[in-house]
C-alpha cells in the first residue's frame, strides 16, 4: 500500500513535471512555429487548477483516459468537447494513487471555480452539481450529460473519479458551465 501511494505519486510528479515543461514550451513558442496538429495520446492538452483545493493545485490534463495516460495526471476523454467548446469537455483522474489529482473533489460545492488554462485563452468553469453514479454509468459524459444524442448549446465541463475514495465500486461526477473566458496569463516553466 505504500508504494501505491507513495511510489505511484513520486511517478506522477515526474511525469507531470516533463508534460508541464513540454507543454509551456510549446504555448511560448513564437507565432509561426505554432501548429495546429491535435495533440496526441498522452501528451499534455490543458492546465487545470481548482482554488478551493488550494494555491498549489496544479495538473497538466493529458490526452486520453486509458490507464498509462491516468498514471500521468488527469485525463481528457478523446472525442469530448475541447477547453471552452460547445458541448462536454470530460476529464478523468485518479483519487488515490498517481499523485490523487482527483482526491479531494468531493469538497467542491455550487459556485467553486475549476481553471483551465490553454495556450491563450483561461475558461472558468464554475460547478453547478455533483451525483454518484454506476461505473457503468457512461451517459454522464455524453455532449449534453444524462441525454445521450441531444445536440449540447453551451460549453460544460464534467469532473469523473472513483468513489468512495479506496474503491471503483461507484463514480463520484461533478458538473460544471463556462461562466468566463479571459486571456491567459504567461507562465514560466514552473508554472509560477
Amino acid at each position: 500500500m505504500t508504494y501505491e501511494l507513495w511510489g505511484t505519486g513520486r511517478y506522477t510528479k515526474e511525469q507531470q513535471s516533463r508534460l508541464n515543461d513540454a507543454l509551456l514550451k510549446s504555448w511560448n513558442a513564437p507565432a509561426h512555429q505554432v501548429t495546429t496538429e491535435r495533440v496526441k495520446l498522452g501528451d499534455g492538452l490543458a492546465l487545470i487548477r481548482i482554488p478551493r483545493l488550494g494555491k498549489e493545485y496544479r495538473y497538466v490534463v493529458v490526452e486520453g483516459v486509458k490507464p498509462a495516460d491516468l498514471r500521468k495526471g488527469p485525463g481528457h476523454y478523446p472525442g469530448s468537447a475541447l477547453p471552452g467548446q460547445i458541448g462536454n469537455f470530460v476529464v478523468s483522474g485518479h483519487r488515490t494513487t498517481y499523485s490523487a489529482p482527483f482526491n479531494q473533489i468531493d469538497r467542491l460545492r455550487d459556485g467553486d471555480r475549476i481553471l483551465i488554462d490553454t495556450r491563450r485563452t483561461q475558461y472558468v468553469y464554475k460547478v453547478t452539481g455533483r451525483r454518484v453514479v454506476k461505473p457503468n454509468a457512461v451517459e454522464v459524459t455524453a455532449p449534453v450529460p444524462f441525454h445521450p444524442g441531444r445536440r449540447p448549446t453551451e460549453p460544460l465541463i464534467t469532473l469523473t473519479t472513483c468513489h468512495p475514495k479506496y474503491s471503483a465500486a461507484k463514480r463520484l461526477i461533478i458538473f460544471g458551465e463556462l461562466a468566463e473566458e479571459r486571456p491567459r496569463r504567461l507562465t514560466t516553466a514552473s508554472g509560477r
